[in-house]
């Protein structure tokens, strides 16, 4: 105790003080690359993965909860498939992006590289990229709660997603996302959690494919809205 106060004294407060905050930081960069390497190691290893979801969106006032079931499989196929409180299709087979609800007389279409959807990230769970690359900004949420013992709130801002203000993602000891919460410039949140999930389960390429039904009209859109 009494070295510390010595070398304190001789470097004086200030100097003290940014050596304590570089201290933090290189021990907060640590925890954020042991859990961003823990999701890599669990994801990449993945083929295919099925999961329910409960999805909440809250804004402007209002909010609405749906849920179903997500399909991802390698590379960057996913499919959204909602039937609370009504049905509803958002599908990608890796370049073409879909949406589409049931009864409506137009289908909307864009390509995955215009795509702009706060589901459309999701798709990447299953490629070959670094957490610590998708993300800016990646960092341990100190002041999130996780909702489970044991789990770490991950922040960070997608590096694709220019209307994003920042994204809160819950991990799991051996490195599963179970909750994703996306916070938007304008203030609204789209919170998506992930329950019975299934690895690598046999999911055939035709459910990433979707064929409009006779008689609805498809538009090509930059935007896929929900």
């Amino acid at each position: 105790m009494n070295s510390r106060r010595n070398i304190s004294k001789r470097l004086g407060p200030s100097v003290w003080l940014a050596l304590v905050c570089v201290s933090a930081f290189a021990v907060a960069e640590t925890e954020v690359s042991r859990v961003a390497a823990r999701v890599d190691a669990h994801y990449d290893h993945l083929h295919t993965l099925q999961a329910n979801f409960p999805e909440t969106y809250t804004g402007a006032g209002i909010s609405r909860s749906e849920s179903g079931t997500l399909w991802l499989k390698r590379p960057g196929r996913m499919r959204w498939e909602y039937r609370q409180p009504r049905e509803k299709l958002f599908l990608s087979d890796g370049s073409t992006a879909w949406f589409y609800v049931p009864g409506e007389k137009q289908a909307r279409k864009t390509a995955v590289k215009k795509l702009e959807d706060l589901r459309s990230p999701l798709a990447y769970l299953l490629g070959r990229t670094k957490l610590q690359k998708e993300f800016t900004g990646l960092s341990v949420a100190q002041d999130v709660s996780p909702e489970a013992p044991g789990d770490v709130v991950l922040r960070g801002v997608p590096r694709r997603m220019g209307s994003i203000d920042q994204v809160l993602m819950e991990v799991t000891p051996d490195g599963r996302f179970v909750r994703i919460l996306v916070a938007q410039d304008d203030g609204s949140t789209t919170d998506f959690r992930f329950v019975n999930e299934q690895e690598n389960v046999p999911i055939p390429d035709q459910r990433f494919h979707f064929s409009p039904p006779p008689g609805v009209e498809t538009v090509e859109a930059g935007q896929l809205d929900q």
